[in-house]
């Protein structure tokens, strides 16, 4: 054997096509398997956070209406037997029908200025359907008598329950002793029913209104809902329902027709302030 061919004998065999790059082809279905990938994360992605969103409008509806509910019961337990004389006939403050109630109770230092409230609880109109909205009045004869930016107090079932004039929402007039705030945005459903001994029975009945009458009923029925939340029916038990006649501060009704005592150290009812009611605390 040659020295030729015994160098090619020992030279060592190199691999078919190595140190070559990729094809077009292999390119190819590398780009398609890389936009695939990329494709399923951004939708996953995007799917993800879509869920999150419904979860949190979910949980905010929800809360809205629970934060409504809640605000409408604990201060409904706070219910005050008050009446106040209005044109010259003692008017009870506690009043309502199948769909608005007025009520005395207190309101604490997160509203302008703390004290007996006039609440008041309607339907008002609005860009979607109808908005539950929350009126109050400080119940002070300067305050029921009204101001240049806010309406004065009239009985609720009397003519009061349509206000010209109301007043901006969501904001303190008169040093906060006056104000409207939305409780829900949107309702589908508010429906009021009351139960106690109206005049001339013996026995407590289920009634659709409650109106003109000496003592506060023992329990109201709330029925509230919006277009997409559906809530059970509110049981409110109120404080000494039936048990004594209504009465203004100090067991006198108050009147709106005598001038107002003097009050030092209150504030005045003529700054607005741009600071709404809580509702997060339940007062």
């Amino acid at each position: 054997m040659t020295m030729a061919a015994v160098q090619r004998s020992a030279r060592i065999p190199r691999r078919r096509g190595a140190g070559k790059g990729f094809t077009l082809v292999e390119l190819l279905i590398a780009l398609v398997l890389i936009t695939i990938i990329t494709v399923l994360m951004f939708s996953g992605l995007r799917l993800g956070s879509r869920a999150w969103e419904g979860v949190e409008t979910v949980s905010d509806q929800i809360n809205d209406v629970r934060v409504a509910r809640n605000f409408i019961d604990q201060t409904l337990r706070q219910t005050r037997a008050a009446s106040v004389v209005f044109d010259g006939t003692e008017w009870p403050i506690f009043a309502g029908d199948s769909e608005g109630l007025e009520f005395a109770a207190p309101l604490s230092e997160h509203v302008g200025i703390p004290g007996l409230y006039i609440l008041r609880l309607v339907l008002e109109p609005a860009a979607e359907g109808e908005r539950l909205v929350l009126v109050r009045w400080l119940l002070h004869p300067e305050v029921l008598a009204g101001g240049d930016d806010y309406p004065a107090w009239e009985p609720l079932l009397e003519g009061g329950q349509s206000l010209a004039d109301a007043g901006p929402l969501d904001q303190d007039i008169a040093a906060g002793a006056y104000g409207r705030t939305v409780l829900l945005p949107q309702v589908s459903t508010f429906e009021l029913a009351y139960f106690g001994v109206p005049k001339g029975e013996s026995e407590p009945e289920w009634l659709q209104a409650w109106a003109d009458e000496a003592r506060l009923p023992r329990q109201v029925r709330m029925t509230l809902s919006t277009p997409s939340q559906s809530w059970p029916d509110a049981l409110i038990v109120l404080p000494d329902g039936d048990l004594g006649p209504f009465g203004g501060l100090g067991g006198l009704p108050l009147s709106l027709d005598e001038p107002a005592l003097p009050q030092p150290d209150a504030a005045p009812f003529d700054a607005p302030m741009d600071r709404g009611l809580d509702l997060r605390d339940g007062r």
